[in-house]
């Protein structure tokens, strides 16, 4: 096999998959594109945080406030009584 059908052969097996980047920890400057990023990010870290609770039965609260000042949260069961009680 020569060199340029290996090539082909590597590049091919990458197709179908995402490769991310990385980017730059910085303040997002246009208003829409950050408050996407901020509702993609934060369902993301709510998720992870459901995940940790379960996989690792870890006793879990997750607050987080956006900028417009709305409140969002996740608490395991277990602690969700002693965080928010009625």
């Amino acid at each position: 096999m020569d060199s340029h059908s290996q090539e082909s052969d590597q590049e091919g097996s990458l197709q179908g998959k995402s490769a991310r980047g990385k980017i730059k920890i910085k303040r997002i400057e246009n208003t829409t594109n950050r408050q996407v990023t901020s509702c993609k990010r934060r369902n993301g870290l709510l998720k992870k945080a459901y995940e940790l609770s379960v996989l690792c039965d870890a006793e879990l609260a997750l607050i987080v406030f956006s900028n417009r000042g709305r409140l969002y949260e996740y608490a395991n069961n277990r602690f969700k009584a002693h965080l928010f009680p009625l």
